[in-house]
């Protein structure tokens, strides 16, 4: 608190003049012992001072008023630490707020604004009553509670996360979304906590698709990496009838094969999340740098001094010993915003706290305003901090390009081995509408909304354009971000105005697959579009060159106003050279300005799960549902559970053989009772080799 009332104390210093000794004025005093004693002895010792406040919480001292003379008199006592003046305080004029909306439509030249667009959001529900969001506001429905009042959860798990969706759609206020004047539908999906089902999600896009949206924005998903699960194949069937879907790709990066269904669909748009150009605070401890992540709620880091660092494990035990310290913690057990309250009740400058599992996460205050930054760091990074305890952080500021998120999840797809995401929009502290006002949130969550604005976009302006011609146009129009892959980016960028009034609409995917002979060959065929009024020429450039590697493009190729041309792009390439793995890059494309068609194939294997998303619960009778996703053709599949905390074995629960790839679901026979916490383990033999997958399972 010292530091605080210091602070405040030095910003209103303007008009203030040194008082005359027999003026009343009134100080803080910071004590080093309880008010009460202190104001017995003043009482006794100085009577013609007066005691106004004492404060005995976030602060030991008291306020007194008296003649500066008598005042002065404190400074002889043993328990004063410290005396502040007191200051005249005036409301300080609110800061604007910054929407990443805003400075996309900024850079535009386009007019459009999505009037007449119906936009459906399948999320948690949405505060149709924000100022921003009521006057686009038409209507929706409740899968969760199964009615027509779609709003978010407002009691015990209250949500906000489906309102700052719509925001960055559609809000038409104080903060403008993408497509301001879109008419926007709520479709709550997921309830208290933002947690549902498929089958929720599922009668969501249903509802959607008969309420005739244009555009559905999903920014949710799970961690199946397989192109044919359940809510994959709704909303490949809501794209065939005609609705542009708009999917987040998931925040499971920045390893490959973690984008999760429903973002697997292949006719879906599925976005990655990107960084807008920004400063970052960077911790340096012993001459390394340690990026920073500010968790959502997290006042501004800005702490410009060196502070020594204070451990506290998880946070279950109370704090020390903190005052003017970082406190670090590591992730688990005790919530973040607990963990933020304990170090701040001890005084603590700023939280960090790390990761318990590789890479950086990310994580809310749930609500809770703090005075002091709070950051997350890697579990790398925290380790190597423990190992520094004696040492004291100073805080430096970079300045970073935009750069892809590292939470963004990255393809490719299991199976259809297709190139996912697809495009990619900003992700990082997105500020937008959150039922009471504003906050940032950051997620590929927040990217999708951004591109589903500008599908509203393109619709207006191309009314009788099919998902499809809105997604190529979305990809055509794509800006290529330099070093970063297929996998990460997809078509890259996305550019409104060339998505808007594109020069050239590129249709088809450079798509490999597996490559497994020794000699391979393939040709894909590309559509190309010239919707424009002018004559177009396109020429074509060979990707970097590889070993093994070689390819046939076509030769230049002029397009009439209007005239669409098949091309084939052929692949050849020599197995013996090339290592097990992905390969990927771009097919350059220039015409009025350059393009680029993404490419990618795997040679023989690479690092990816054979299982995901397995399920098992207990159906009527002794018998158990299961479901998971197979990504490739297995010999032999083996389900075996064990007791967790133990890890004693309970027996095999089933055997298959030869099973083919794809979501496998049915139900098996139970002998015994199987109550509480278990380990499902998962052994899949494919190609001469085993792996094995544990899932957690709770009967």
């Amino acid at each position: 608190m010292r530091r605080i009332l210091l602070a405040i104390t030095l910003l209103f210093t303007v008009g203030f003049s040194t008082p005359q000794s027999n003026e009343p004025v009134t100080i803080i005093v910071e004590l080093d012992e309880s008010p009460e004693q202190f104001v017995s002895e003043v009482e006794l010792r100085l009577p013609r001072v007066e005691v106004v406040a004492e404060y005995d919480t976030i602060f030991n001292g008291v306020a007194i008023r008296g003649e500066v003379q008598e005042l002065e008199k404190l400074a002889r006592m043993d328990a004063v630490t410290n005396q502040y003046p007191v200051r005249e305080y005036s409301a300080l004029q609110e800061d604007e707020l910054s929407f990443s909306t805003e400075m996309m439509l900024d850079s535009i030249s386009s007019t459009y604004t999505g009037e007449g667009v119906k936009v459906g959001v399948i999320d948690t529900g949405v505060d149709y009553a924000h100022p921003d969001l009521f006057m686009n506001y038409r209507g929706g429905f409740d899968t969760v509670d199964f009615d027509n009042d779609p709003m978010e959860t407002k009691a015990e798990g209250a949500t906000m996360h489906g309102t700052h969706v719509a925001g960055v759609i559609g809000a038409n206020g104080k903060m403008k979304g993408i497509a301001p004047n879109a008419e926007l539908y709520a479709y709550r999906a997921l309830g208290p906590g933002g947690m549902g089902s498929s089958v929720q999600v599922i009668a969501a896009i249903e509802e959607a698709v008969e309420d005739g949206m244009d555009v559905i924005n999903l920014s949710l998903g799970n961690d199946v990496n397989g192109p044919d699960w359940p809510t994959a194949n709704a909303v490949e069937k809501a794209i065939e009838l005609g609705t542009t879907v708009v999917v987040a790709a998931g925040n499971s990066g920045p390893n490959d094969w973690t984008v999760g269904s429903p973002a697997t669909s292949s006719h879906a748009i599925t976005v990655g999340a990107v960084a807008l150009p920004s400063e970052m605070p960077v911790l340096e401890v012993a001459r390394k740098k340690i990026p920073l992540q500010p968790l959502v709620g997290s006042t501004v880091w800005t702490l410009d001094r060196k502070y020594p660092l204070h451990f506290a494990g998880k946070g279950e035990e109370e704090i020390e010993n903190a005052r003017g310290k970082i406190v670090v913690f590591e992730r688990g057990i005790v919530p973040f915003y607990e963990k933020a309250l304990k170090a701040y009740k001890a005084g603590a400058e700023a939280v960090l706290i790390y990761n318990n599992e590789e890479g950086m996460f990310q994580g809310s205050l749930n609500g809770l305003n703090l005075p002091i930054p709070v950051a997350a760091v890697t579990q790398e990074s925290g380790a190597w901090l423990e190992q520094q305890k004696d040492q004291w952080a100073a805080t430096e500021w970079e300045n970073l390009d935009q750069r892809m998120a590292p939470f963004s999840s990255r393809g490719p797809v299991t199976t259809s081995w297709s190139i996912k995401p697809d495009v990619v929009a900003p992700g990082v502290n997105i500020m937008s509408t959150v039922p009471g006002g504003y906050a940032p949130l950051q997620g590929t969550s927040m990217a999708a909304p951004h591109i589903a604005g500008v599908a509203a976009l393109i619709k207006e302006a191309h009314p009788d354009w099919s998902p499809g011609q809105v997604k190529q146009a979305i990809l055509s129009g794509a800006d290529r971000m330099e070093g970063v892959v297929p996998i990460d980016q997809g078509a890259g960028y996305v550019n409104i105005d060339q998505s808007i009034e594109p020069k050239l609409l590129i249709d088809g995917k450079l798509e490999y697959g597996r490559i497994q002979d020794e000699l391979f060959q393939d040709t894909k065929t590309i559509r190309m579009t010239n919707p424009t009024e002018d004559e177009l020429k396109v020429t074509f450039r060979t990707p970097d060159k590889k070993t093994g590697e070689s390819w046939t493009l076509p030769r230049t190729t002029f397009l009439s106003p209007g005239e669409t041309k098949e091309v084939l792009i052929a692949l050849r390439v020599s197995g013996g050279f090339l290592e097990d793995g992905l390969y990927q890059g771009y097919v350059e494309v220039e015409a009025d300005r350059p393009y680029h068609i993404p490419y990618l194939y795997m040679k023989e294997s690479a690092d990816y799960a054979r299982v995901s998303g397995f399920e098992l619960s207990k159906s009527l009778g002794d018998k158990l549902n299961y479901r998971f996703y197979l990504s490739e053709e297995a010999e032999v599949v083996t389900v075996d559970l064990y007791r967790a905390g133990t890890m004693l074995h309970a027996g095999e629960l089933v055997e298959w053989k030869d099973m083919r790839s794809g979501m496998a679901q049915g139900t098996l026979p139970v002998k015994d009772e199987l109550v509480g916490p278990y380990q499902a383990v998962v052994k899949v033999e494919a190609e001469g080799k085993v792996y094995t997958y544990n899932f957690p399972v709770i009967f």
